[in-house]
Formats: C-alpha cells, structure tokens, sequence
C-alpha cells in the first residue's frame, strides 16, 4: 500500500511496506536540443543539421522548439560503426 504524505513545502513523499530502489543519476532524457546533440555526438552544427536535412537524424518540433530523441542519435552511430 502506498501512502502520499505532504510535506511543508508541498511536495509529496512517498511511503510504503517495501523499500524504494535508490538510484545515483537522474534519468536519461527522451530528447535533447541541437546544442546538447552537438556535444553528445561530436558532430558540427553544419553537418547535423545536413543529417537532420537527409532524414539520417529524425527531429520532433513542439512549438518553435527542435528536439532530437536520443534513440535517433545512437541509431545514427550504431550505422555507422566499422
């Protein structure tokens, strides 16, 4: 059973039987921007956006925003292995 217990500062806090995994790192993102993209791949501006331009890099837009999803990063190196 799991009870919510309000604290002074509103946030909730999670009680039950069982005791909660602790996990050390924040989990990963589902999307990055082009910047955190650029960084993680090593890949330049310019030829990102060439892969992104080809349909190498799938993009997903949420308003004016141009997020890459991680997956599509890692199949983009994983195709690319020799």
């Amino acid at each position: 059973m799991v009870h919510v217990i309000r604290t002074r500062r509103g946030l909730p806090h999670h009680t039950q039987n069982e005791p909660q995994p602790i996990s050390d790192s924040p989990p990963e993102p589902l999307t990055v921007r082009i910047p955190a993209a650029i960084r993680m791949t090593g890949i330049g501006r310019s030829k990102l956006y060439e892969l992104i331009q080809s349909g190498d890099i799938e993009i997903v837009k949420i308003g004016t925003s141009t997020l890459i999803p991680v997956e599509s990063l890692r199949q983009l190196i994983n195709r690319n292995r020799r």
